[in-house]
């Protein structure tokens, strides 16, 4: 198989040789043009798998080059050299499609790690990303098939996503699918939920720490953004990070370096980040409880979770899958829900989203009879509750049922310890119904700790 080449676009002879240096002793071909019209002849006339371009250049800059490559050639990752601090044209280069970037002086550790993620996209058909045996986003509606899209085409890229939606609606599978359909799918994917570390441990958390750094510091301990060097950092809930630790979120993004707490000398990390929330950002940003320039850095690239009621069609196939691995886990024998439950669904509005529907077809599960969920067994929030009176918990109007039921595997009968779960499982879903999903509220409302519901939560496979 023949060695990837690369095109060096850099009118700076030094910076020429030293890129050319280490892609030889990487043992890779290349090629060096001089101006941006140089590099266009050549990328016309030969193949190339990757284009490292400096920002200036005597006839243009890399902005230019991006844009003309995105018409001409736009499955060609095409990383830009930036001045060192230039952070405003490195989002801009990002946001044209650039694969990532990299600062002056040149890091030639950081340069290797750059052309490896990069070339590993040629060892991949464009667009067939999604073909990989993992967790998946189910439903055929237009929503998720242009999302099923957009998460092929940003998963090429090492640009910062941030993933919007409203609460349940699989934001962080979103994210998971970008990080296993691009070329850090070897690396570690971390998760982290920021709303539910306590506010004086995440520095530590995130950066790790020193032994000795603080009182209960007995080791040193690797923090976060460190385990997912190479891979994936997923931070959930963004919009709950304190504004002290915005500022040194921007600096390991900008400068791809963390000091842990107690520590003299700055680690390196390779990591692209991807975040979420259900919180309107720009919002926060004009009450300045957001930093505008990390809103702008985490921000490059924004995809939508459609809601639950956007995509109504889709509802069968949730419920059938749904129901499907709830029969696994409880080892039973056959479950039919009846188009007139359906037809109940798909009219409802879901403020809670998938996890809701989750949450619905297991109660009904367990206030059915005989396996078989009817529409009386669906219990949706009513116009008295309190929820029930913002917009996203409308219906919509429901569209045909289905011709017949959907048949999954259900229980022959439930044990006593079944039907107690059951009912723990009610009560706690409906807390969770009542206070939004906000579980120190629910906790409080069924007179429980919250380590103590979150334990029951897990256990009882609410979520």
């Amino acid at each position: 198989m023949p060695a990837a080449r690369v095109l060096i676009v850099d009118d700076e002879p030094d910076l020429v040789e030293l890129v050319a240096l280490t892609l030889d002793r990487m043992g890779l071909q290349w090629a060096a043009a001089a101006s941006l019209r140089d590099a266009q002849r050549l990328l016309l006339a030969e193949p190339f798998d990757l284009v490292l371009c400096d920002m200036r250049l005597p006839d243009g800059n890399g902005l230019d080059l991006l844009e003309w490559m995105q018409s001409r050639l736009p499955g060609l990752p095409c990383a830009v050299i930036t001045a060192h601090g230039n952070v405003e044209t490195a989002v801009r280069a990002l946001k044209l499609g650039a694969f990532d970037f990299l600062s002056k002086p040149l890091d030639l550790a950081a340069l290797r790690r750059l052309i490896t993620s990069a070339l590993k996209l040629a060892e991949r058909p464009e667009g067939g990303g999604l073909t990989f045996q993992g967790p998946r986003l189910l439903g055929h509606s237009a929503p998720m098939r242009e999302l099923r899209e957009m998460i092929a085409r940003v998963a090429r890229s090492q640009a910062p996503v941030h993933v919007a939606g409203e609460s349940g609606t699989g934001k962080e599978l979103v994210a998971r699918l970008i990080h296993m359909t691009g070329p850090r799918a070897e690396g570690p994917f971390i998760a982290v939920n920021c709303g539910a570390i306590p506010g004086e441990l995440m520095e530590s958390e995130l950066f790790g720490h020193k032994r000795g750094s603080f009182t209960g510091a007995v080791a040193d301990k690797k923090g976060l953004v460190q385990s997912a060097d190479g891979g994936t950092l997923f931070l959930d809930e963004v919009a709950d990070l304190p504004l002290h630790m915005q500022v040194k979120l921007l600096r390991v993004i900008q400068e791809k370096k963390v000091r842990p707490v107690g520590e003299t000398d700055e680690q390196s990390v390779d990591v692209r980040l991807l975040s979420a929330t259900h919180k309107n950002l720009a919002e926060l940003v004009a009450r300045g409880s957001f930093r505008e320039d990390l809103f702008y850095r985490i921000n490059v690239i924004e995809m939508r979770v459609p809601a639950l009621r956007e995509r109504a069609e889709d509802i069968p196939e949730l419920a059938e899958h749904i129901l499907r691995r709830v029969a696994r886990r409880t080892a039973s024998d056959e479950i039919e829900i009846t188009p007139e439950a359906l037809a109940r669904l798909r009219s409802y509005g879901f403020p809670g989203n998938v996890r809701e529907l989750e949450n619905i077809l297991e109660r009904a599960l367990t206030l059915s009879i005989d396996g078989r969920i009817r529409a009386e067994d669906i219990r949706l929030r009513t116009p008295g509750r309190a929820e029930a009176d913002s917009p996203a918990a409308t219906s919509v109007p429901p569209p045909p049922a289905q011709s017949g039921p959907v048949r999954v595997e259900q229980p022959a009968g439930a044990a006593l310890g079944d039907r107690l779960e059951g009912m723990e499982r009610e009560a706690i879903v409906r807390a969770l119904e009542q206070t939004r999903y906000n579980k120190t509220a629910a906790a409080k409302l069924l007179g429980v700790t919250f380590r103590a519901l979150r334990y029951r939560i897990k256990k009882l496979g609410i979520e």
